[in-house]
């Protein structure tokens, strides 16, 4: 064995022994700590599909205009007809077109996630930095001009868990195994190759 081999195996074994040193003294460097229920209720703001997770509060359809006006309108067009952003309206009857416009009231399966989404990632250059009542208002807003809720309602999760949205039943059950497993939340003790925290 030649100089170089020998000078390139002892930098590889260096490489690996340093790579791993930490997780060998992981325990004794007291790295990290268990989040408090404050911090994981911070994290914890997903919403779904059968309106779980909706929080307490409520907004207005007309409030909503007002939010989507100041907020919303310069990317989703102030029709709601889309620009820098997807359309949020039309495209009824268009899915099993050549050219599908999938928006909230020809695509959307679930009012509630529609809260979710916009909570999570909206406005685009600040997400969740709308309040609950500003989240519903806006979602009111945006059905209200599909024709999915009147021009005055008042809306919070009962409301959005109750509203049939127009393309629900159009979707179907991912049959696949692992598909079906159930959602875990704690002590997730699968398969291996099981599908967890969906």
């Amino acid at each position: 064995m030649g100089a170089r081999d020998r000078t390139s195996k002892l930098w590889a074994l260096l490489a690996a022994t340093t790579a791993l040193a930490p997780l060998a003294h992981a325990g004794e460097l007291n790295l990290g700590r268990v989040a408090s229920p404050e911090e994981v209720a911070g994290w914890n703001i997903d919403v779904f599909p059968d309106g779980t997770n909706l929080p307490a509060g409520k907004g207005t359809v007309v409030h909503g205009k007002e939010v989507y006006m100041a907020s919303c309108a310069g990317c989703h067009g102030v029709n709601l007809e889309g620009g820098l952003g997807p359309a949020l309206t039309g495209g009824k009857g268009s899915l099993t077109s050549q050219k599908p416009l999938k928006t909230v009231g020809s695509y959307w399966p679930y009012a509630p996630t529609l809260f979710d989404y916009i909570r999570r990632a909206m406005p685009f250059q600040a997400p969740q930095s709308m309040s609950n009542e500003d989240v519903y208002s806006v979602s009111g807003y945006i059905l209200s001009v599909n024709g999915l809720l009147p021009s005055d309602a008042t809306v919070d999760a009962g409301v959005l868990t109750k509203l049939q949205m127009p393309n629900r039943n159009a979707f179907y059950v991912d049959d696949r195994p692992d598909a079906k497993t159930p959602r875990c939340m704690r002590n997730c003790d699968v398969e291996p190759g099981a599908r967890m925290g969906r």
